[in-house]
């Protein structure tokens, strides 16, 4: 149990941070780019009360992440308003790729701050310092995770608001029809067809194994701030 708490305890704030910076990312690029929304309702502040979804951030995630499965969650989205943007149809793809690229830049630092660290131990981690190099690696792989999981094209990620702003007008007004059942979409998708055809499972085949790459490539990089 004390195991448990231990992981639990590295593992919430690096999930709660990556998720809210996340969500800030698309407001500021939308702010950026004409839509002034998610600032008029005070949403671009990294403040998580602002943001948190109990179960989305806190109770789904810490579920899984018990249970073993591949941890995610979600925080209370930042509006936009894509008609407000200066170019709304390009505008909405750059304000969704934003989130997932703010992930990853994320956890380029996260890399960087593990070499640092790890440059300064002459032996085991333990206590404090355990604690942060967990807390960092976790921090590392929530961040590559959660870049590569919204970029599945199921509305309502941000990889669906992508394609959508690269299809033909025609072939875009009909994906969007999708939109309104994103999450009974989501839950037949992600659980239920995992449960009944394991082989199809979208995480395990689309997502984990570019997690696994990119995972292996940051910690190259902390090896290399290290010294290894």
């Amino acid at each position: 149990m004390s195991e448990t708490l231990f992981q639990a305890l590295a593992l919430i704030p690096a999930l709660v941070f990556a998720i809210v910076f996340h969500e800030v990312s698309h407001g500021w690029t939308a702010l950026m780019l004409g839509d002034t929304t998610a600032r008029d309702q005070r949403r671009l502040t990294l403040n998580p009360v602002r943001h948190v979804d109990p179960l989305g951030t806190l109770i789904v995630p810490g579920m899984l992440a018990l249970s073993g499965a591949p941890v995610f969650g979600w925080a209370k989205p930042v509006p936009v308003r894509q008609r407000r943007l200066n170019n709304p149809r390009f505008g909405m793809i750059a304000v969704a790729a934003a989130g997932p690229l703010s992930n990853l830049l994320l956890a380029a630092a996260g890399a960087v701050i593990l070499g640092l660290l790890g440059k300064t131990l002459t032996g085991p981690a333990e206590g404090v310092m355990a604690y942060i190099l967990l807390s960092l690696n976790y921090f590392l792989l929530i961040n590559i995770f959660l870049a590569l999981f919204n970029l599945l094209p199921i509305p309502p990620f941000d990889g669906s608001h992508i394609v959508e702003g690269l299809l033909p007008p025609d072939l875009a007004r009909s994906y969007a029809r999708l939109r309104p059942f994103g999450f009974p979409l989501l839950f037949i998708l992600l659980l239920v067809v995992p449960y009944l055809f394991p082989s199809l499972n979208i995480v395990e085949n689309l997502v984990v194994p570019p997690v696994t790459w990119l995972q292996e490539h940051y910690m190259r990089l902390a090896l290399w701030v290290a010294g290894a």
